[in-house]
């Protein structure tokens, strides 16, 4: 996760259909403005939102919610930047038919450079426009069935709650669509914007998962298959004690090969990779445990917490505790 910002978000678009979950819609809703709102703030703007966090709809009407709410929104489909799709309950099928125009404005804004986001069922609009074929993908685990019957092309990763690819992000669930948005946030404002709006919503949630490992999908889309193997091989095990020289020679490569191929596939070299995996993971740790450096130290496979706290500056330019009182730090 960079803490280098984009300067060009202008505005983030929440699609809203019939059978929306209301929460999960405002929720994004919510996130992104209070980023707009403490951006606009560091630009010099006051409270003037830096970008626009707006509610469209397939036709521009009003849609009716799960809990059979009627919500306004502000216009059609649009040209947004990042757009994010909810967790809707329903038909699919009769949501195609009535919203085709859905994929095709994915599609469209995809091939535009927009990051696209789905919450839970909100995944399945993504995979219909084909734009999750051969990539990673999660959806929530009760509709893991479904999904993979309906789109066998996706690589649906059933135990992860959070997936990206080629600007494509999924959450299975709530709470990792907000670890989504404050990644979004992170990319496009900063980390201190990230940081600030992490600890006025996020601040007492408490998951089942360490939110790090996102960022890393991008370095995926590449088609050497054995260094791919790898890569998910370092994502279960990057905290054991291993050499890379047993690695390589497990997958049948000289370490010389395999250090070349990995870097030609991912651009990182294997360490330095090895070393992202472990202090994104520890900056999930800080942010959303109360642990201490030196246990998350060693969860993240540093035995030595003064390595560990080195290493996590040349990373972050901070320390573990300046980035952990960032998230914990009260008012501005």
């Amino acid at each position: 996760m960079s803490n280098m910002q984009s300067p060009n978000l202008r505005q983030v678009s929440i699609l809203a259909v019939d059978g929306v979950f209301a929460s999960t819609l405002m929720q994004a809703k919510d996130f992104f403005h209070m980023a707009s709102l403490r951006f606009g703030k560091l630009q010099g703007k006051g409270l003037t939102p830096a970008f626009q966090t707006r509610l469209v709809s397939p036709d521009g009407l009003p849609a009716r919610s799960f809990s059979d709410v009627q919500i306004p929104v502000d216009g059609p489909l649009d040209h947004a930047d990042i757009i994010v799709i909810p967790t809707f309950w329903g038909d699919f099928d009769a949501l195609l038919a009535r919203y085709p125009q859905v994929c095709t404005w994915l599609r469209e804004r995809h091939a535009a450079g927009s990051a696209i986001c789905g919450e839970a069922t909100g995944v399945f609009w993504m995979a219909q426009a084909g734009l999750l074929d051969g990539k990673e993908a999660t959806t929530y685990w009760r509709f893991f069935g479904e999904f993979a019957e309906r789109f066998p092309k996706v690589l649906l990763n059933q135990e992860k709650h959070l997936s990206d690819a080629d600007n494509l992000y999924c959450a299975g669930g709530v709470t990792s669509a907000c670890d989504l948005y404050i990644y979004l946030i992170e990319r496009f404002c900063g980390a201190s914007i990230a940081q600030a709006v992490a600890r006025d919503i996020l601040y007492e949630v408490q998951r089942s998962y360490a939110p790090g490992r996102i960022g890393f999908g991008g370095q995926k889309l590449h088609q050497d298959m054995t260094i791919l193997q790898i890569q998910h091989w370092l994502e279960e095990h990057f905290a054991d004690k291993f050499r890379f020289e047993d690695v390589a020679r497990d997958h049948g490569m000289s370490i010389r090969n395999f250090m070349r191929r990995f870097q030609a596939a991912t651009g990182d070299k294997p360490l330095h990779y090895l070393q992202r995996l472990r202090i994104e993971t520890a900056k999930g740790l800080l942010s959303g445990t109360r642990k201490s450096i030196k246990t998350i130290s060693y969860e993240v496979g540093y035995d030595d917490a003064s390595f560990f706290a080195r290493l996590f500056r040349q990373h972050t330019q901070l320390s573990p505790n300046q980035y952990r009182r960032q998230y914990q730090q009260k008012g501005e």
